[in-house]
């Protein structure tokens, strides 16, 4: 694929009563493109990226780049909120906008802050379809964004799309209950922690959102079993047991994952580790790979049911208990119950959750998880790992058979399966 990095210069008006206006902005648009025309799928995907760690951060893309490069999407990358090209709060402190990076090279940027964001959103958005962008002119314009970013894009949904009607659907992927706000309020501050916010009844276009355990019990952030509605004409929302907010595949795989990788060294990133931003917790970080390839599934029935009308599945939500936060029903492995069923819940060689202890900056966020030993898995596949195996494959096809994960996916999943069981003797 090829890329290349634009400015996109305007005047946005603010959804804010409390803001001027109207602002000038010049931002930053990265386009990643098949590089032979032909293979190209017509769909034009645009992420609103993730500042929450002080940087300019593709979630989606890193979680799911595979699939976007091998289907044929066109990825674009849009610095949209303020944090990511002026600097200023995040998580963990750090100061890695794009002008304290390279002050020079983004020297002309100018964002004038998150009220006008919803806004440059939007006409960029209109530029890639009037083909003001390298030329696209796309059948179909997705809108993608994680986390804090979801945050945003569910103010977007809600507020803002029923006018401006610029993309053709949403994923908006691990939001909490929150959403963003509209004035120039901090998203990170106790304010935006406190009320859940659903989307809105009445969906001009088809959203699907994508939940990891640790989005749906919230702790940080209200959780989205706040925000929680039943699937309607345009609304899918998958909970996925077993996964979490962050995960090996954000810290230790993505890194790799270019569809050439040996198995071994995707194996071996995807291997437990207690490691998180140079402390050692008392637990490892959540390892499973299910998040990645739903997530990947996501983007491909999204784009089938804007472009084709056929509707994403629908999946039960994942089972809670009562509390404040709520807890998660877990079956006799300790894994949740209900929600969207992947081989590595229902055929399972370890626990995997969403929650975890903040014992460093943000490794709740990173959930948990813990291998069987070897007692409970000679207990659960008494014949080893070909028995394993064939539960494993059962399961795996019952799941791409339901559309949430992708056939094209199978190969590698199984390789993966059988390399990542533990040497064990029953």
């Amino acid at each position: 694929m090829g890329h290349f990095c634009v400015c996109s210069r305007g005047t946005a008006r603010s959804y804010s009563e409390t803001v001027a206006s109207e602002a000038d902005y010049t931002a930053r648009i990265v386009v990643i493109s098949p590089k032979d025309a032909a293979k190209s799928n017509g769909t034009v995907i645009v992420e609103w990226l993730n500042v929450s760690g002080g940087i300019d951060a593709p979630a989606v893309w890193f979680m799911a780049h595979r699939e976007i490069a091998r289907a044929g999407f066109t990825y674009v990358a849009v610095s949209v909120q303020q944090v990511g090209v002026e600097g200023g709060t995040s998580l963990v402190g750090a100061e890695m906008s794009l002008k304290a990076q390279d002050p020079q090279r983004y020297r002309e940027l100018h964002h004038p802050g998150d009220p006008f964001a919803y806004d440059i959103f939007t006409q960029i958005g209109r530029l890639i379809r009037e083909g003001a962008v390298d030329g696209l002119r796309p059948d179909t314009v997705l809108a993608v964004g994680e986390s804090q970013s979801a945050a945003f894009l569910t103010t977007y949904v809600n507020a803002v799309d029923s006018s401006a009607a610029t993309y053709d659907g949403f994923l908006v992927h691990s939001r909490f209950g929150n959403a963003a706000p509209l004035d120039d309020t901090n998203v990170l501050g106790d304010a935006g922690a406190i009320a859940a916010v659903p989307f809105r009844a009445d969906l001009r276009v088809p959203v699907l959102t994508v939940l990891t355990e640790t989005d749906v019990v919230g702790g940080f952030r209200v959780g989205y079993h706040a925000a929680r509605q039943e699937d309607n004409e345009f609304l899918r929302a998958w909970e996925v047991p077993g996964t979490a907010h962050a995960d090996n595949y954000t810290v230790r795989v993505g890194f790799i994952d270019d569809g050439s990788t040996p198995l071994d060294d995707i194996v071996a990133a995807y291997a437990p580790t207690d490691e998180r931003m140079g402390t050692r917790l008392s637990y490892y970080l959540n390892f499973a790979p299910q998040h990645h390839y739903v997530l990947q599934a996501a983007i491909t029935a999204l784009n089938a049911w804007v472009r084709a009308g056929t509707p994403a599945p629908s999946a039960p939500p994942i089972a809670l208990t009562g509390g404040n936060p709520p807890g998660i029903a877990l079956d006799a492995n300790g894994i949740a119950e209900g929600g969207v069923r992947t081989p590595w819940v229902d055929v399972p060689i370890a626990r995997t959750s969403g929650l975890a202890k903040d014992e460093s900056p943000m490794s709740f966020l990173f959930g948990s998880g813990e291998l069987f030993d070897a007692a409970r898995l000679c207990e659960l596949y008494p014949e080893g790992i070909e028995a394993y195996l064939d539960q494993f494959t059962d399961a795996l096809d019952q799941t791409i058979e339901a559309g949430f994960l992708l056939p094209a996916d199978r190969p590698e999943i199984l390789n993966l399966a059988a390399a990542m069981f533990p040497a064990v003797r029953c």
